[in-house]
């Protein structure tokens, strides 16, 4: 899954005053140290994406990173988002695979690196492996210490839908929403699992609750508008499909939802 508010990804860095004594050794490496240097890059790296939008020239700071010390787990990591990122770019420039090296990386370094095992998991499910997907995200969701179980049961319930296993993904699914109300990526698949079990009601009810959630993002979940107007169609609902059509439209007219909502406003003239 895309998530442009990935600050909470990473941890705050707390400054813990030291005992004079210890002032001098707080910090032993020197300026051309490999693993400061290493940390500098990610940081920047960090920045230009997180702050400035640019990923291309946070790939290549982070990439230093790991260059200059190969067991920076977090810079890992880093570069495991942006190849995830630049996926959404469109296939000429996924690099899934990269991406799911550098997830694996991240965890083997670091075993109870949870964002990690959730990056991994969704990178999983992107390459169509979603068992293996089911595997490394199940024990994140019974992780009492992660502190966004929504992702975790969200891909889950994801990966179980790609897989075929529908029930399960209900439950995951509103496992998610149970955790965080304002999770409406976990409403949209919701609705698509209920679409797919034959449950048009509740499917409807799950992207209408995605598309209203209080949160700024959820307004702009293009699927959701999609999947409410094509249920609403199959309900004869269709006095209220054409408000939904002309929104999935202008959030994009070049996605594969916004050319079949293109396509369904059309018939409707």
């Amino acid at each position: 899954m895309r998530n442009r508010s990935l600050s909470r990804w990473f941890a705050a860095v707390a400054l813990v005053a030291a005992p004079l004594w210890a002032g001098c050794a707080a910090n032993t490496r020197a300026p051309g140290d490999p693993v400061r240097q290493s940390e500098s890059e990610y940081d920047i790296a960090r920045d230009l994406w997180l702050r400035r939008g640019q990923t291309r020239e946070a790939l290549e700071h982070a990439l230093k990173a790991i260059e200059l010390d190969d067991e920076n787990s977090e810079a890992f990591h880093l570069v495991a988002l942006l190849y995830l990122d630049f996926c959404s770019r469109g296939p000429s420039e996924c690099r899934l695979k990269d991406a799911e090296q550098a997830a694996s990386k991240a965890l083997s370094l670091k075993k109870d690196f949870r964002e990690a095992r959730n990056t991994l998991g969704v990178v999983l499910i992107h390459l169509k492996r979603p068992k293996d997907a089911i595997a490394v995200l199940r024990p994140l969701s019974e992780d009492i210490l992660y502190q966004t179980p929504e992702k975790a049961w969200g891909n889950l319930g994801w990966a179980y839908y790609e897989a075929g296993e529908l029930d399960r993904a209900i439950d995951a699914l509103r496992r998610s929403i149970a955790a965080q109300p304002l999770f409406c990526v976990g409403a949209l698949r919701l609705g698509m699992a209920y679409e797919r079990r034959g449950e048009l009601a509740p499917a409807l009810a799950s992207f209408t609750r995605a598309i209203e959630t209080k949160a700024p993002e959820c307004n702009r979940l293009q699927d959701a508008f999609w999947g409410r107007a094509r249920v609403a169609e199959r309900l004869g609902q269709t006095d209220s499909i054409r408000a939904d059509l002309e929104r999935c439209v202008e959030l994009s007219s070049a996605s594969e939802s916004g050319k079949n909502c293109r396509s369904m406003l059309d018939h409707l003239k």
